[in-house]
């Protein structure tokens, strides 16, 4: 499908009554603005706040583009949710305040509600048999060590899934892969992006790790010697001791069905 791009003007402000029995969890006071135009090293999303940070009772969603908005919202991975093109380069800026002890699931629900009745979003779930590669420990064990806790680390809240990374667009030879204390889950969106197909966390480590990764990725030119690096389904096994495993794989998905460009006005 097309993509297009979205500019509005001025702020869209919702104020929207507390949680009651019997009703649907919702922001005390929700603000939904345009993200200011792309510009050549603007960086991506940031997201702070929420339930489980720093700061529970305030959540800012600063150049979100649609697409993270719905996965965070409905907690499912990239591969995981079907969707017009439009929606990864539309982006908004959303700063919302939350009730007291408000929960993550509640949080999630508020999110889901928000983007329903400003955006009128409908979706549906349905179950898929996807290929996937799915990353596992090698025959030999991992070679990462995990992290250690900072103390003062801060808990930043709910995120979106991390954007996929890949290389520039007809880029041939090796990739550097470097990640400071990264889920397996960040390093399986790292390699889904490089491969431009799902990659699944299956390793079960559930810690942090330190990646540093150096391998061709597929494609790369006559030009370039085939022993210079290692491919990467040989690099991965040997400089960090995991390896990708190729399996349809049962998935649930959510399709969204259909979405406004524009958020509706107070």
């Amino acid at each position: 499908m097309q993509r297009a791009s979205l500019y509005l003007l001025g702020t869209c402000a919702l104020t929207l009554a507390q949680s009651v029995p019997g009703q649907a969890p919702s922001f005390e006071v929700a603000s939904i603005k345009p993200a200011a135009p792309f510009s050549p090293g603007k960086g991506g999303f940031v997201v702070h706040g929420g339930p489980g940070s720093a700061d529970p009772g305030l959540a800012r969603l600063t150049n979100i583009d649609l697409f993270s908005f719905i996965a965070m919202a409905y907690g499912v991975q990239r591969h995981q949710l079907f969707s017009p093109d439009w929606l990864a380069e539309t982006r908004f800026d959303v700063m919302a305040s939350l009730p007291p002890d408000t929960t993550q699931d509640q949080y999630r629900l508020m999110l889901q509600g928000l983007l329903a009745d400003r955006f009128k979003l409908t979706l549906h779930r349905e179950q898929r048999e996807l290929q996937v590669y799915e990353l596992e420990v090698a025959k030999n064990g991992t070679k990462l060590k995990e992290s250690p806790i900072e103390a003062d680390a801060v808990n930043d809240g709910l995120k979106p899934p991390p954007p996929l990374s890949s290389p520039p667009l007809g880029y041939q030879g090796a990739v550097n892969v470097l990640l400071s204390k990264a889920s397996m889950q960040r390093l399986a969106n790292v390699l889904s992006g490089l491969l431009g197909e799902p990659v699944t966390d299956g390793t079960g480590m559930k810690g942090n790790y330190d990646v540093k990764l150096r391998a061709l990725i597929a494609g790369h030119s006559a030009g370039v010697a085939a022993n210079s690096e290692p491919d990467l389904f040989e690099a991965l096994p040997e400089q960090l001791g995991l390896k990708l495993v190729r399996k349809k794989s049962p998935t649930a998905v959510l399709v969204v069905d259909h979405m406004e460009k524009t958020p509706t006005e107070n």
